[in-house]
């Protein structure tokens, strides 16, 4: 085998032991999620990906002669996003690099002909793992959206309107949690209607999935005129919060999805925060020519 082998460059090694440690990390990622996962058929595919990245180790390892360990740190971390965001976005990041190691294995398959069954085995696991894909928040993504868009439209505009009318923190928080929660099940009964009229199975799961998507926006916008005495402040804060879960959520989508992550998180942004800047010149003129005092 050795006498086979063409010379290595420093750089053509590096790569290799780059790759292979890759390999004997991914095998240990996809080891430890196939036990997390509960469904047999996935956990089965996921266990023979593993196996697959094992057998590439072995082999890049027959090359440059060297043991590697595998890295705790991104072990650790690529476990417990899938356990908190879920198999699809966990799986989803893990496919990331399966198409990062496609182009390193292209990069150099001309001196080593073993590469060409190794890139075949990663394009293949990219086929797989999005063919074994069912999770239960993206099926109802839909329903989530619905109800994290209106919460964010709704809510940040209204608190713009109010700490301009009210300019009192609490007084704030209070009509915006009695908006906040009035408006969650409005919402939540509009989408088991809408379901139910267009015929969608789990009509009730899909109100359910709305409703907590905007209690919980609502809690995390009302937040800061709990904490914060200066109303302005506050809203200076809860804008950016609502910033941020407009970047978090549509990051998630994005990766779960396949979906652009500029186009849909600038659209969603501009919408937000124009309603907030509307509402709050409407909470101006209110205050100018109604001339109510609290």
């Amino acid at each position: 085998m050795e006498n086979q082998l063409p010379k290595l460059s420093n750089e053509t090694m590096e790569k290799l032991l780059q790759d292979q440690q890759d390999e004997i990390t991914a095998h240990h990622v996809y080891k430890k999620i196939a036990k997390y996962v509960k469904d047999e058929h996935n956990s089965k595919v996921i266990n023979e990906v593993a196996n697959d990245e094992l057998e590439h180790y072995n082999r890049l390892k027959e090359v440059t002669k060297k043991e590697i360990k595998p890295q705790k740190i991104k072990i650790f971390f690529f476990y417990w996003i899938t356990v908190i965001f879920g198999i699809t976005f966990g799986i989803k990041l893990l496919e990331q690099g399966e198409k990062q190691a496609i182009k390193n294995y292209e990069d150099i398959h001309d001196e080593f002909k073993f590469m060409d069954d190794i890139i075949e085995d990663e394009e293949r696991h990219e086929d797989e793992l999005i063919d074994m894909i069912n999770e239960e928040r993206l099926n109802y993504i839909g329903s989530i959206v619905l109800g994290l868009n209106d919460a964010l439209v709704e809510l940040t505009g209204a608190l713009a309107g109010y700490t301009f009318a009210f300019q009192n923190s609490r007084l704030i928080a209070l009509t915006g949690v009695i908006t906040g929660i009035s408006a969650a099940f409005s919402m939540a009964a509009s989408e088991y209607l809408a379901t139910r009229q267009d015929g969608g199975e789990n009509p009730l799961t899909s109100s359910i999935y709305t409703g907590v998507a905007y209690i919980f926006t609502v809690i995390f916008l009302i937040l800061p005129f709990l904490l914060i005495s200066n109303p302005f402040v506050s809203l200076g804060v809860t804008l950016g919060i609502a910033v941020f879960i407009i970047f978090v959520f549509n990051y998630y989508i994005s990766v779960a999805k396949d979906y652009v992550f500029y186009k849909r998180f600038l659209e969603m942004a501009t919408i937000s925060l124009g309603v907030a800047g509307i509402s709050f010149l409407i909470g101006i003129l209110v205050k100018q020519f109604i001339g109510i005092e609290i």
